[in-house]
This record gives structure tokens, C-alpha cells and sequence, in this order.
């Protein structure tokens, strides 16, 4: 074996070497490697927390545009009926009002209530709950007034009392579950307002 051929043979401390320089360059290479999964896990965090921002930001928009619809379009229904009873519709559930009211509150001991248009006589009162679009879900509720109102104004409690449900759009189990209640249905037909009170109860 030649001088060249020794020098280039292989020993323990080359291979040592070696080992321990791959094993310098593994280390640098995975820190490399982690520092910028790091870096791109904040990024993407980052982001994410942005685009989620941008997202809340967006349906506090929407919630707030469809809320000023919805209660525009209440005002809209509230407006239309009122205007309606005071244009002299107030001959029904057999009797003649003589007065109206609309949007009357109260609270009295605990109990606080809202009261869409309210037509009065001498012996009678009538309370119309106005929805631009209800749903059955709302009947319990309206039922519920007509007891709310003897506590809230006890001045009334020998008076009949009346219930009526004006919408601008009934649909057929809505209109059948206030006739079954015995609430009076008041809707809109073409431009005239239309009055079932044939199924009326005193409540």
C-alpha cells in the first residue's frame, strides 16, 4: 500500500469528524426548519385572527341592517293599521270605539307590557297586536296581554276585553289558531283592511 493510498484510507477520527459535522448540519438544519414553521405558524395566526375579525366585523353589519329592516318594517305595519282604525274602522267585535291609542306602556310591580293600538268605549277595550309578519309562535303572547292588561290598568277590570291580530300577511294555520283563540284577524287585502271578528271571545 502507497504513501496516497494511506492518507486517503479511512480512520476513526475522519469518521468522527465527519459524524459530528453531519450531525452539526442536522441540528442547524432542524433549527432552521422549526424557526420557520414558527414563523409561518404566527403568520398564519395572524392572519387567521384577522380574517376572523374582518368576519365579526361583517355580521355586526348584517345583524344591524336586517334589525333596521325588521323594525322599520314593524313601524311600516304599525303605521298602516293605526292609520286605518283611525280613518273610521273602528265598528267591529260589535261595538263602536270611540277612542285609540297606539303604543302604550306600561309597568306596575314587577309586570311591564307594550300595547300595539288600543281601541276604548265606555264598557269595552280592544288589543290589537301588530306584526309586519307573525307566526303562530306569537299567539301565546298576545293571549297573555289581555291578562297583563287588568294588572297593569285595574281601572279596566270590569271591562270586556278584546283581542285582535293585525298582520300584513296571514297564512292559513296562523289565521285557523286565532280563530280557534278567539282573536280577531286583521289583514290586508289590496289596499283595504280586512276585519274577521265572527269568532270573538271575551276575555
Amino acid at each position: 500500500m502507497d504513501t496516497a493510498t494511506q492518507q486517503a484510507a479511512p480512520n476513526f477520527e475522519n469518521v468522527w469528524a465527519l459524524l459530528q459535522e453531519t450531525a452539526q448540519l442536522q441540528k442547524e438544519s432542524e433549527a432552521k426548519f422549526n424557526r420557520q414553521l414558527k414563523e409561518s405558524s404566527a403568520n398564519f395566526d395572524r392572519e387567521l385572527r384577522e380574517s376572523r375579525a374582518d368576519f365579526d366585523e361583517r355580521i355586526k353589519k348584517l345583524d344591524k341592517l336586517i334589525g333596521n329592516m325588521s323594525n322599520n318594517n314593524g313601524l311600516i305595519a304599525e303605521e298602516y293599521f293605526f292609520n286605518s282604525f283611525e280613518k273610521g274602522k273602528t265598528n267591529f267585535f260589535g261595538e263602536k270605539f270611540d277612542e285609540i291609542e297606539k303604543n302604550l306602556k306600561s309597568h306596575r310591580h314587577g309586570l311591564k307590557d307594550e300595547y300595539d293600538i288600543v281601541l276604548y268605549n265606555h264598557t269595552s277595550v280592544a288589543l290589537i297586536e301588530v306584526k309586519y309578519k307573525a307566526h303562530k309562535d306569537d299567539i301565546p303572547k298576545i293571549l297573555q296581554k289581555a291578562e297583563n292588561f287588568r294588572l297593569l290598568f285595574p281601572y279596566y277590570n270590569d271591562f270586556k276585553i278584546y283581542l285582535g291580530l293585525a298582520t300584513m300577511a296571514f297564512y292559513p294555520e296562523l289565521e285557523q289558531e286565532c280563530i280557534e283563540q278567539g282573536i280577531a284577524v286583521i289583514k290586508q287585502v289590496g289596499e283595504t283592511v280586512v276585519i274577521n271578528d265572527k269568532h270573538l271571545k271575551v276575555f
